[in-house]
């Protein structure tokens, strides 16, 4: 057994026996994604203009990672997940298709960045409600621990890469670009 399987093996090994803990990883397996989209929504409206490029960028950022990253990842290495291999207590319904790197982190992940960026210590609670769906999932049985890893990774380099490296290059661009009269 290797250590992605040990480690599956020691979180998932609860699923299905402690109900009031199976009911919290189910919430944050599938739910607390959108604690993170109505804590940006609040932002938003608390002072629309401070939080306005957080959205933008928290949005892109998880688009990016997910949808493009993820996907292109996804074309040249397919690993199922942990219950198509029989080998997880499922304790939610998932259709089978290629666990790594995972969706969820890679997206939450971003947008996690994203947050950090414009506070500290809101991106901070944001990873670490990114780090319970993470455990969760494996907990639920729908994917790897390095999966998660894997679209945490992922998520955190898009998100740097949206949020801090792009608005910089385009500022450089502009002072270069010679301006019209």
């Amino acid at each position: 057994m290797n250590f992605d399987e040990a480690l599956f093996a020691a979180i998932n090994n609860f699923a299905g026996k402690l109900p009031f803990l199976d009911w919290i990883a189910i919430f944050f397996a599938e739910y607390s994604g959108y604690l993170l989209g109505i804590f940006i929504i609040f932002l938003l409206f608390k002072q629309f203009k401070k939080y306005k490029n957080l959205a933008i960028y928290a949005l892109i950022s998880g688009i990016f990672s997910r949808f493009f990253v993820v996907w292109a990842i996804r074309l040249f290495y397919q690993k199922p997940r942990p219950f198509v291999e029989g080998q997880a207590n499922l304790i939610i319904e998932k259709i089978p298709s290629w666990a790594f790197p995972s969706g969820h982190a890679s997206f939450f992940f971003a947008v996690a960045m994203a947050i950090y960026f414009y506070n500290k210590k809101l991106g901070i609670i944001s990873f670490l409600i990114c780090a319970l769906m993470g455990v969760s999932r494996v907990y639920v049985g729908v994917h790897w621990p390095l999966d998660i890893f894997g679209g945490a990774f992922v998520g955190i380099f898009c998100g740097v890469l949206i949020t801090y490296c792009f608005p910089r290059a385009f500022e450089a661009l502009k002072k270069r670009l010679p301006r019209s009269k």
